[in-house]
């Protein structure tokens, strides 16, 4: 047995993940990067595998979207899929797997050892496909329709609540404009050597920057940003609508709602949602919004628009 397979993590608790045992040599060959595969002999890789399991991913996902949304068009059913199948969002599943993550498994080269390709977002999701190809070829699609529908099936519901926007940019740029809040802007920054080098990101909404996520492109810690500003903002407007239904005893354009955040209610005939969308615009200004803090600007070396 090689140095590789015996620092690697007991592959029993990656199958708890999934739910389902795995045939040890289909296993491993789900877990063999191509990177390891040249390094010693020129081994069967996961590439197949990950073909596969790309098309029965793609297959349960699809269907599943086509069932749960009967009155979506094609088109947003489409963006709602991509929002779910797409490379980022399967490395962030594979994070989740087994106490380690899906990366304490794989098989690795040197080379990819060395320049963190565990964490790798191509990397992570390729074998996430390959792993769910073994399974379709072990056990069938019912079996790899339960195990996807485990994995995914909240990222769904998520991506859904959404408004089927392909990613957290998209995301948070629709719900700013609704909210009243302008749009967002990114500051980067990146530190280590250039083979390790990870990059920070915040998003800037109305005067307040959330976030501080890394990633290890700009691309990837900018989702996570966005990701980190949208929660908070949605979690702020949802209070806000919350008091607002609790406060109608309070004067229009006076009273604090259930939460004491000194929500105004909206005039009586007037759109309820205005004043959920103000609310949520005031506390995002303020310094002390929850996930936020003042943009001094001092610390970023760059931004972008989303």
């Amino acid at each position: 047995m090689s140095n590789d397979k015996r620092r690697r993590a007991s592959v029993g608790h990656l199958e708890a993940a999934f739910g389902v045992s795995l045939d040890p040599d289909l296993l491993e060959r789900a877990l063999t990067h191509r990177s390891y595969a040249y390094e010693n002999g020129g081994l069967p890789t996961n590439e197949r595998l990950e073909f596969l399991g790309d098309s029965v991913l793609g297959v349960v996902i699809t269907t599943a979207l086509f069932h749960n949304h009967p009155d979506l068009p094609e088109g947003q059913l489409a963006k709602l899929r991509a929002s779910v199948v797409n490379m980022r969002a399967l490395a962030d599943v594979a994070r989740g797997l087994g106490p380690e993550g899906l990366g304490a498994y794989l098989l690795l080269g040197k080379g990819e050892e060395t320049t963190g390709g565990r964490d790798k977002a191509s990397i992570l999701a390729d074998t996430l496909e390959a792993l769910l190809g073994a399974i379709y070829l072990q056990y069938g699609l019912d079996t790899a329709s339960i195990v996807i529908h485990r994995l995914f099936d909240p990222l769904m519901a998520e991506s859904a609540g959404r408004g089927a926007a392909l990613d957290w940019k998209t995301s948070l740029q629709e719900l700013t404009a609704a909210l009243g809040l302008g749009v967002p802007e990114y500051r980067i920054e990146g530190t280590g050597p250039d083979h390790l080098k990870t990059f920070t990101a915040w998003v800037v909404v109305a005067g307040n920057r959330y976030g501080g996520a890394e990633g290890r492109s700009k691309k990837e810690a900018e989702q996570r940003a966005a990701e980190a500003a949208w929660r908070t903002l949605t979690e702020q407007a949802e209070q806000a609508t919350q008091g607002d239904g609790g406060a109608s005893g309070a004067r229009a354009g006076g009273g604090s709602n259930g939460n004491g955040n000194g929500t105004r209610n909206a005039p009586e005939g007037s759109d309820p949602s205005a004043g959920a969308s103000e609310t949520a615009k005031e506390g995002a200004a303020g310094a002390g919004a929850t996930g936020a803090e003042p943009d001094g600007g001092a610390t970023d070396t760059g931004s972008a628009r989303a």
